[in-house]
Formats: structure tokens, C-alpha cells, sequence
């Protein structure tokens, strides 16, 4: 079994060139087959609120939700690095609610780092919890809690006057004491500037290559996830197709009888048939 990763490790990588592997798990099996595959982390994202629960977006998530996907995830993946992701309202009110939440997924879920969204506007909201001793990673450009003002899901950081808040964005996070950035849906020139920039690690979803690290969301790179497929994902099995087709043939085989066959059965200890049989009679 490998060695479960910690922060030097991943600024040992970044040092060394060595490309993180990042994917988002939600429950015990997920977590289960991503520690199997020896991926380095492991992200509880409130991606879960459209991936699991069936939400339109991440806003309805909460705090509970977030927690109870976090302590599955860790029995599932006991020794990989775990950060949990803080949902909507969770710290947007004051640094000291902030603290006060990012504390429960230590506690409760036995997390390895929480991540947040937002960087100079958060910038005191990251400093409090990272005094408080806390790892704390930042998210900037494509913020999906804050995806409104950014107008709607789409790529930041596409002209020199975006690409300069994202740039002062990571500044900020940097600055406000984080372990790591995650960088969302920029150009990867600038990913590659940032990661050259900071001097803490630099990851990318949907940011292009050049920087210190991957992350995909579980759901959309095996297939599970169907109501869309954004266009940085790449693909790596339809789950879906495989699931469907299994409850498909598991129905037709209730209708036509070839479920359960005997194979399946538990049958009456040997020699006590007559007994059983008897014993059944009784109650007609």
C-alpha cells in the first residue's frame, strides 16, 4: 500500500516537476476505487450537490451534506490525502464563521485540507484559517458558487483586463497564507504564469497543462454524470451505459424468470425436508 501524501510531499513535487493527480470522489465505493488507483488526492467537492443529489447547481449544498460525503469518503480512502470543499454560506458571513466550519471538517471528517472559493475577496477569510493551522487551498478563475457575477459558467481570464484579477486573485491567496491554488476554466498560459509565479503548487481543472497538477470530477471522466459534459473532461468510461445495461437485462430476467435461479437460493438443511414441509402445512 502507498504511502498516503502530505504537503512537503506535494511541494516536493512541484519542486521536482511531478504532476499531482487529483480527482473528486462523494461516497465509500468511489473512494474506494480512486485509493485502488493510487491517485494522490482526493477532493469532497459541492460538486456532489449535481453529481449525487441531483441539484442544478452547487448552491443548495450545505454543511451537513458536505460532512457526511467527507466521513464517507475517508472510510473509503483511509490513507489518501482528503480536502473538503466549503459550500455556499458556509464563509461568506465573517473570518470567524469561516474558522468555526473549516474546524468541522477537521473534527468531524478527518479531512486533510478544506478548499474555498474566491481569492482577493477572500483574502482574510483564508489568512484566519490558515493561522488557525489549518491547510487551506484556493479556487479562482471559473468560481461555480459565484458563477453569476462572473456571467453564468464560462472561461475567465480570456482578454489581458480579466486576466489581471485572476492573476491578482492568486496573489491574494498566496499572500493570505494557502498550501495550494486550483486554478478553473483560464487560459493555459496563464495557468503556466501562475504556476511559475507562485511558489506554492498550482492545479488546473479545465486550466490547461502547464502547472503542478490535474483535477477531473469523478462523474463526468467515468460516464456517470449525463446532463452534460464540459469540454475540458476527457472521457475515460461510460458507467452510465455499463449500469443501465445491467438493470435492463436484471429486469428482463424478473420478467421472463431467469432471476433468481437456484444458484442464488438458500434451501432446507438436508434430511429435515419432510419436517419443513410439514411444518408449512400447518399454517394452511
Amino acid at each position: 500500500m502507498a504511502k498516503k501524501k502530505g504537503r512537503l510531499d506535494f511541494v516536493k513535487m512541484k519542486e521536482n516537476g511531478e504532476q499531482v493527480t487529483w480527482v473528486t470522489a462523494y461516497d465509500f465505493p468511489m473512494a474506494s476505487f480512486v485509493e485502488a488507483a493510487g491517485i494522490d488526492m482526493i477532493l469532497v467537492g459541492d460538486s456532489l450537490g449535481m453529481i449525487t443529489l441531483g441539484y442544478q447547481g452547487t448552491i443548495p449544498v450545505t454543511m451537513e451534506d458536505c460532512l457526511s460525503h467527507c466521513k464517507a469518503v475517508r472510510r473509503g480512502a483511509p490513507n489518501t490525502f482528503i480536502m473538503g470543499d466549503m459550500p455556499f454560506g458556509s464563509y461568506q458571513v465573517s473570518d470567524e464563521q469561516a474558522v468555526e466550519n473549516a474546524v468541522r471538517f477537521f473534527k468531524e471528517a478527518d479531512v486533510d485540507a478544506i478548499k474555498l472559493e474566491g481569492g482577493v475577496r477572500v483574502e482574510s477569510r483564508i489568512k484566519a484559517m490558515a493561522d488557525a493551522g489549518m491547510l487551506v487551498c484556493g479556487h479562482i478563475g471559473l468560481t461555480p458558487q459565484s458563477s453569476g457575477p462572473l456571467g453564468g459558467f464560462k472561461a475567465q481570464g480570456l482578454d489581458p483586463d480579466s486576466a489581471r484579477y485572476v492573476i491578482e486573485d492568486a496573489l491574494a491567496v498566496e499572500r493570505a497564507g494557502a498550501y495550494a491554488l486550483l486554478v478553473e476554466a483560464v487560459p493555459p498560459e496563464l495557468t503556466q504564469f501562475l504556476a511559475k509565479k507562485l511558489s506554492i503548487p498550482v492545479y488546473s481543472i479545465g486550466a490547461g497543462g502547464p502547472c503542478d497538477g490535474q483535477l477531473l470530477i469523478c462523474g463526468d471522466m467515468v460516464g456517470l454524470f449525463q446532463a452534460f459534459t464540459p469540454k475540458f473532461v476527457k472521457v475515460y468510461a461510460n458507467v452510465a451505459e455499463i449500469i443501465t445495461k445491467a438493470f435492463k437485462e436484471y429486469g428482463e430476467d424478473v420478467r421472463t424468470g431467469k432471476f433468481p435461479g437456484d444458484e442464488h437460493c438458500y434451501h432446507v438443511r438436508k434430511g429435515m425436508e419432510e419436517e419443513y414441509a410439514a411444518m408449512l402445512k400447518e399454517y394452511e
